[in-house]
């Protein structure tokens, strides 16, 4: 089923520094879900189906109150930055990040403040935090050598990431305050790479993450990735994305909500679904990819 329709066409402007924000009625702010279509991103209220939508950009990020919009610019040398846009008077800007190689905002779940990858000098990924008002700029971690890829708030003080063989948790001052063996939590059988992402559940207890387990699905060309879900005392995972079905992007929101994009075969087109912890599965749109979800 088609919850979600188009805006229309959309294009980049010339400049390759801002996207064309269409002129849609937002009188409703309360966006609940923001997603990838083809080559634009759509921001909108599954319940009332009111929405934005605007082309040039990718990695959308929703805010928890449903009002702003992080995204990813990259110009025509091959920089990416992170934008934000707010949904109701449609003005933008640029984070004020010293680097030209940072992208996938992710917001805190208090909306006060956005974390994302960033290059540093040394060609190592780290851990950009920056405060939603765009001040307060700050590098996580940011002399060692460990790369940090898919940074994901833990809670509102504190962010994990990996480097595909250990989970790692950092507070905001920057200081790495734990390290888990990736193989030690979930086991021998899951492939990561640097696209998967994971997410702790609200009390700690669970740990919601996309791998691969090497299967190769008939008409899909590269390992099919699947959602799981780790009880992290019983040490017990288990599937959430149905079978068969390739799933290579993941976001958790704060409150336990899983959206996440698939495709079925013949793997021509994605879905995005919503699950809760239990597995139970929901299709929300008929037709984008990479989704976020905002609290309300």
């Amino acid at each position: 089923m088609a919850l979600i329709t188009s805006c229309g066409n959309n294009k980049s402007t010339e400049n390759d520094d801002k996207a064309v924000l269409d002129t849609v009625s937002l009188s409703n702010k309360n966006f609940a879900l923001a997603y990838q279509d083809g080559d634009k991103i759509v921001a909108t209220s599954i319940d009332t189906m009111k929405q934005i939508s605007f082309g040039g950009a990718t990695d959308p990020a929703i805010s928890p109150d449903g009002n702003k919009l992080a995204y990813t610019l990259s110009d025509s040398a091959g920089n990416r930055s992170v934008w934000i846009a707010d949904l109701e008077n449609k003005s933008q800007g640029k984070l004020q990040v010293n680097g030209n190689n940072y992208y996938g905002a992710v917001w805190s779940a208090d909306g006060n403040n956005i974390a994302f990858s960033v290059f540093n000098n040394q060609s190592i990924w780290k851990i950009g935090v920056i405060k939603a008002d765009n001040s307060g700029y700050v590098m996580l971690d940011s002399t060692s050598k460990i790369n940090a890829f898919g940074p994901n708030w833990k809670n509102e003080k504190e962010i994990i990431a990996h480097d595909i063989d250990n989970l790692y948790t950092f507070n905001l001052s920057g200081k790495l305050i734990d390290t888990k063996s990736i193989k030690g939590l979930i086991g021998n059988a899951y492939y990561i790479s640097s696209s998967n992402n994971f997410f702790y559940s609200k009390d700690g207890k669970k740990l919601i993450f996309n791998a691969s387990n090497g299967e190769v699905l008939d008409g899909l060309h590269d390992r099919a990735e699947a959602v799981y879900i780790l009880d992290i005392a019983s040490k017990k995972v288990a599937p959430i994305s149905p079978k068969g079905v390739h799933a290579p992007f993941l976001f958790v929101t704060a409150d336990d909500r899983i959206f996440y994009s698939g495709e079925e075969k013949p793997y021509t087109r994605s879905k995005i679904y919503v699950a809760d912890l239990n597995g139970n599965i929901k299709t929300v749109v008929d037709k984008g990819s990479n989704p976020t979800g905002a609290l309300k």
